[in-house]
């Protein structure tokens, strides 16, 4: 079964960066389109960019230009690259297939927080 398994949270300051990453198992990810999402508390989770399996991306308003979502189909990576980071961009960050593919759970994400 397909897993996915999310590094690169942290606490960081307003205006900073951090550098997701996430690791798929198995050998279909080249396969598929990949995006992360994000749950931040009370709130429902949503994607907030789309890599497609050549590349090309797609990113919603969620970050406003702010990321750069990228992948490395020879390692099953992505990665989410983000920029003056907020504290409205606190939330756990996840990645997952887009669409989501019902049989494959969410990993356990990766908490990101925005503070001073």
């Amino acid at each position: 079964q397909m897993q996915f398994m999310e590094t690169g949270g942290g606490l960081v300051q307003p205006g900073g960066s951090l550098r997701l990453s996430c690791k798929a198992s198995g050998s279909v990810f080249r396969f598929l389109d990949v995006g992360w999402y994000r749950q931040a508390p009370g709130k429902q989770r949503e994607l907030v960019a789309t890599v497609r399996t050549h590349g090309s991306t797609v990113y919603s308003d969620a970050l406003n230009g702010r990321c750069t979502i990228s992948r490395d189909n020879a390692k099953s990576e992505a990665y989410l690259q983000m920029n003056s980071l907020q504290p409205e961009d606190t939330a756990i960050y996840y990645c997952h297939t887009v669409p989501r593919r019902q049989g494959i759970p969410w990993g356990q994400g990766t908490q990101v927080t925005v503070s001073s």
